[in-house]
């Protein structure tokens, strides 16, 4: 899967041009830095337009989607490749090597989640790194090392490793009672090898989670359940430019996950293995007319302690963009196929097209329509019990308009904004229902339809000084993602968890080597199949030292606190968050 050509930036509104993993260039795209915070669920609550699912402390299950189509309909990359969970869907953005992180893309054509890694930066010297450890509210440590090294002039190797280790023992709703049994402990370590080509760069990642961690399941069904899990992933990416007119994006991966359950009702252990190739070629036909060619194989093999499963999935796409002045169009078709053992094969074609065109210097009007099919995963089909090996793709349409601009004053000020208006369509969703045969068990079946359309209003202002650095932003979002599906005793309700408003206002300040964060993020209007959720929100600040030693080295202290005000909430029913919270630390760059 083609890598990103994404800058390493901070926080931006301004369209950000990706090549996605089919091939097909997009632009609808949300850019966030990921390497100053202490989750990635953290970061990416800068951005309305995603609804996260999350349990509650560092041990519990973090998830994402975008625009209401659910957290198996969102794709997730790391570089460029697939990070894939056959099984449930659901991929855990804390099992992600966050110490090497530099920024997230929410693409919201491909529907997607990309991740990037940080490259190193050397100066004189042909050794950079960095050094730090955390502390803060329950018990929580945080040490993390990374060593950057300068092989030569064409390559450069990075190593890290981190560890998490919570209590996580917060308190919950009037703080009487405490949320017991969500401890963690976990280890991450891996390298980055990066080289350059003419006219071409590859890299080769490597990296290992391991953790042990409670699982205490909701207020409602409170368990003394617990969680190992590992993982480890070996990926490469090679792009080369043979010519102005043909260009080879290369990518492999292996990859394997262990995840054992210890419960009262009874141990369950589930072994995952992940191979990928893909390749795309990019044709330059002409100064106006580009041609892209991909093709995505990767074969799953899921051992379970009740079952067991097997998938190859086929991707092929063709796109071709087209530039006449100040209009330019991607389209495409892909094609995509799912064959289970010992099931039917599952066919599906997506047509999509980005269209773009400059209104004037610094204003875009920006479309795309897509078609997007999610296959079932393995627990849908064959868990014992519960699967429906019938079941078919969930089946999608995306549509998004919108404007997109940017001005700059003087030689420091910049101005930009988005309005984005968007229509999502899901037909044959796959939802849970009473069986004909019995009533008491449950299944899953394509019953469930979702229509969602909302809107998503940004803007920013920044200055760049020599001596000050400083931003503001303002982000709203309204998702209207409805229900659907006849008969359904949620009809017409808002789809769980997708929030119908959401605000987030940020605020930033540097100088003197001190930096100033501050994010204000308001959530309303949710609810789940039970009823209407609260209104929620959460103020966050951090304050950051640095101190230039000898050379380039930098000392840094810093303090975080989250949710200033004590906000208890809760982003999955029964599953509280933490309320206050802070984290204290310091970081040596050298």
């Amino acid at each position: 899967m083609a890598g990103l050509l994404v800058a390493e930036t901070p926080d931006t509104l301004q369209a950000v041009t990706i090549v996605a993993d089919k091939g097909v260039v997009v632009s609808r795209t949300d850019t966030v830095s990921i390497n100053r915070f202490n989750t990635v669920s953290e970061a990416l609550l800068r951005l309305p337009g995603l609804a996260l699912s999350d349990y509650g402390g560092y041990s519990g299950l973090k998830g994402v989607s975008l625009r209401g189509l659910g957290t198996a309909h969102t794709a997730i990359y790391l570089d460029g490749v697939r990070v894939s969970n056959f099984q449930s869907g659901q991929n855990d953005l804390g099992m992600l090597p966050l110490e090497t992180l530099g920024n997230a893309v929410a693409d919201y054509a491909q529907n997607s989640l990309s991740f990037r890694t940080q490259r190193p930066v050397f100066g004189e010297s042909p050794f950079a790194g960095r050094v730090g450890l955390q502390y803060g509210s329950f018990g929580t440590w945080m040490p993390s090392v990374r060593l950057d090294v300068k092989a030569s002039e064409r390559v450069a190797v990075s190593a890290h490793a981190a560890g998490l280790l919570s209590r996580g023992d917060f308190p919950y709703g009037t703080g009487s009672e405490r949320r017991e049994g969500n401890d963690i402990k976990q280890i991450r370590a891996g390298y980055d090898v990066f080289g350059t080509l003419d006219r071409g760069e590859w890299m080769l990642k490597s990296y290992i989670n391991a953790s042990d961690r409670g699982t205490p399941g909701s207020l409602s069904w409170p368990s003394a359940d617990r969680q190992t899990d590992k993982n480890a992933v070996v990926q490469g990416t090679l792009r080369k430019a043979f010519s102005d007119r043909y260009t080879l994006n290369l990518s492999a991966k292996g990859g394997w996950d262990n995840i054992f359950y210890k419960s009262a009702w009874g141990d369950s252990n589930y072994d995952f293995t992940d191979l990928q190739f893909n390749s795309s070629h990019t044709f330059q036909l002409t100064d106006w007319w580009g041609l892209s060619l991909a093709a995505d194989l990767e074969r799953g093999l899921l051992k379970a302690t009740d079952y067991a499963a097997a998938r190859t999935a086929a991707v092929a796409a063709l796109g071709s963009a087209f530039r006449f002045g100040r209009f330019k169009a991607d389209l495409a078709l892909e094609y995509d196929g799912t064959f289970d053992r010992g099931a039917a094969a599952l066919h599906s074609l997506s047509p999509s097209a980005d269209l773009r065109l400059t209104l004037f210097e610094g204003l875009d009007l920006v479309a795309f329509g897509r078609r997007a099919f999610r296959a079932p995963t393995f627990n849908e089909l064959y868990y014992p019990g519960y699967g429906n090996p019938a079941l078919k793709p969930e089946d999608a349409w995306l549509a998004d308009v919108g404007l997109e601009g940017h001005a700059g004053f003087g030689e420091a000020w910049v101005l930009s904004g988005k309005a984005d208006f968007f229509y999502n369509s899901l037909k044959d969703k796959i939802i849970s229902a009473p069986s004909a045969s019995d009533p008491y068990v449950w299944l899953p079946y394509n019953v469930g339809k979702v229509e969602a359309k909302g809107a998503d209003l940004s803007a920013a202002l920044r200055y760049e000084g020599k001596r000050l650095q400083s931003g503001l932003s303002a982000r709203y979002a309204w998702q209207s993602a409805l229900d659907k599906t006849p008969d359904s005793y949620t009809f017409g309700q808002q789809i769980p968890y997708v929030a119908r408003h959401t605000v987030v206002l940020g605020a930033d300040i540097a100088a003197a080597g001190w930096r100033f964060d501050a994010l204000w993020n308001w959530r309303g209007g949710r609810a789940d199949a039970s009823g209407a959720m609260p209104d929620w929100n959460s103020l966050d600040l951090s304050l950051r030292k640095g101190f230039t030693l000898c050379g380039s080295s930098v000392l840094s202290f810093f303090v975080s606190v989250k949710d200033l005000l004590d906000c208890r909430y809760e982003l999955v029913r029964d599953y509280p968050m933490p309320g206050r919270s802070v984290l204290g630390g310091f970081e040596f760059k050298f």
